[in-house]
C-alpha cells in the first residue's frame, strides 16, 4: 500500500522551451498561488545568470544549486514551480517534488523546441554546433525521468491556456479527497 502523499503545489518540468514558465504563470493565477521559478531564484540567490554558472562554475555546480532549492521546497504550499529543464534527471528531486507537488511534465518534439528557443541566447545547453541534434541527445537522455512525472502534457499545436486547463484539471483531480466509507 503507498503512502498517501500531501499534494499542496504544482510543479512544471520538463525541456527548455516547452512552456513551463507561461503555462506556470496562468496556473498559479488561477488557483491563487505563488508562481517561483527555480532559475530565477538560483540567479537572485547567487547574484549570476545560470548561462554564466555554466559558463564560469560548470553544470555540476548549477545541479548543486537545484539540489539545494528542492530540499528546500519540500517546506512550500500553494506554489507553482517551474523546473529547469535537467532538475528532475535527478531521482532524488524528483521524488521530493512529489512528495509535496502534483509533477506535471510539459513536453515537445525536438524540433518544435528548437523553433521555440532557437534565438534564446540565455540557454547555456543550446550553444554547440548543431543546437537541434543537442536537443535531441539532451532529451532521449531526459526521456526516462521525464516519464515519472505524474502528468505528461504534449504541448504541441495546444494553446498555453489549453495546456494550463489539462494542468489545473489533473492537479484538482489529485487533491480530492477519497470518497470516505
Amino acid at each position: 500500500m503507498s503512502v498517501p502523499r500531501e499534494i499542496r503545489n504544482v510543479a512544471l518540468a520538463g525541456f527548455m522551451g516547452v512552456g513551463k514558465s507561461s503555462v506556470g504563470r496562468l496556473v498559479a493565477t488561477e488557483l491563487q498561488f505563488e508562481f517561483v521559478d527555480t532559475d530565477e531564484v538560483i540567479e537572485s540567490r547567487t547574484g549570476v545568470k545560470i548561462a554564466e554558472i555554466f559558463t564560469r562554475f560548470g553544470e555540476e555546480a548549477f545541479r548543486k544549486f537545484e539540489a539545494e532549492l528542492v530540499a528546500e521546497m519540500s517546506g512550500w504550499s500553494g506554489r507553482v514551480i517551474s523546473t529547469g529543464g535537467g532538475l528532475v534527471v535527478n531521482p532524488e528531486n524528483l521524488a521530493n517534488l512529489k512528495s509535496h507537488a502534483l509533477v506535471a511534465c510539459l513536453w515537445a518534439s525536438p524540433e518544435t523546441i528548437y523553433q521555440r528557443t532557437k534565438h534564446q541566447s540565455h540557454r547555456p545547453l543550446l550553444q554547440a554546433a548543431d543546437p537541434l541534434e543537442n536537443i535531441r541527445v539532451l532529451l532521449a537522455a531526459r526521456e526516462a525521468a521525464y516519464k515519472q512525472c505524474d502528468v505528461l502534457v504534449n504541448t504541441e499545436q495546444r494553446s498555453v491556456r489549453e495546456i494550463a486547463l489539462h494542468v489545473l484539471h489533473n492537479y484538482r483531480a489529485a487533491v480530492q479527497q477519497p470518497p470516505r466509507m
